[in-house]
C-alpha cells in the first residue's frame, strides 16, 4: 500500500510516497517550487501540474493532507487554504482516497505527543525512514505515516476514490430585458 502526503503551501509544497507493504518504507519524496515570479493564479496551477505529475510517476494507492486549523496572518491563511484545495483538486481528479490529518494527530501518530516540536517529528520521521529529508518533504512523510498507522490499527482498507464526473456548464443565468 503507498500513501502519498502532502504538506500543502503556496510557495512550498511537500510530497512523500511511503509503502506501507511491511515496515513503513520511503519510496519518493520532494517540494514543489512555484517561481515566485508571476500571478498568485498561475502559482496554484503549478501546483496542481506539479502533483499531478508526481501522482502519474509515484501512483500512490491512498494520500494524506494535512489539515490548516490556525495561522497568524490572516492573508497567508488564505493562500494556504487556497494552495491546499488545488492540492487536494489534483488529488480527486486523479481518483485517490484522501484523508485529511490534523498537525495534533501527526505529531501523536509520528513522535508520540499531540504537543511535540515541529524538530522532534522531523527527527522521527528520520529514525522511522532511515532518511533526512527537507522541511516540507519531512512534514508530508509524516502525514503519510500518520494515515498509514490511523488505518492499520483500524484495519480500514484504502479504496480509490471515485473519479468526479464531468457535467456540462451550468446555464448562465441572464437578466430579463428591460
Amino acid at each position: 500500500m503507498k500513501i502519498l502526503g502532502v504538506d500543502p503551501g503556496s510557495r512550498a509544497a511537500g510530497w512523500a510516497v511511503v509503502d506501507f507493504a511491511g515496515k513503513p518504507v520511503l519510496v519518493a519524496a520532494g517540494v514543489l517550487r512555484p517561481p515566485l515570479i508571476g500571478t498568485f493564479a498561475e502559482r496554484l496551477a503549478f501546483l496542481h501540474a506539479a502533483l499531478g505529475k508526481v501522482l502519474a510517476a509515484e501512483r500512490p494507492d491512498a494520500a494524506a493532507v494535512e489539515r490548516v486549523f490556525s495561522g497568524v496572518n490572516p492573508q497567508s491563511l488564505i493562500a494556504l487554504g487556497e494552495a491546499r484545495g488545488v492540492l487536494l483538486l489534483a488529488l480527486a481528479h486523479a481518483g485517490i482516497a484522501t484523508a485529511e490529518v490534523t498537525p495534533a494527530e501527526i505529531k501523536r501518530a509520528v513522535a508520540g505527543s499531540g504537543g511535540a516540536e515541529k524538530e522532534q517529528v522531523r527527527r522521527m520521521v528520520a529514525a522511522l525512514l532511515g532518511r533526512r529529508l527537507a522541511l516540507d518533504a519531512a512534514d508530508a512523510a509524516a502525514a503519510a505515516l500518520t494515515y498509514g498507522f490511523i488505518a492499520a490499527r483500524r484495519g480500514a482498507s484504502f479504496a480509490a476514490a471515485p473519479r468526479p464526473q464531468t457535467s456540462p456548464r451550468p446555464p448562465v443565468r441572464r437578466r430579463p430585458a428591460g
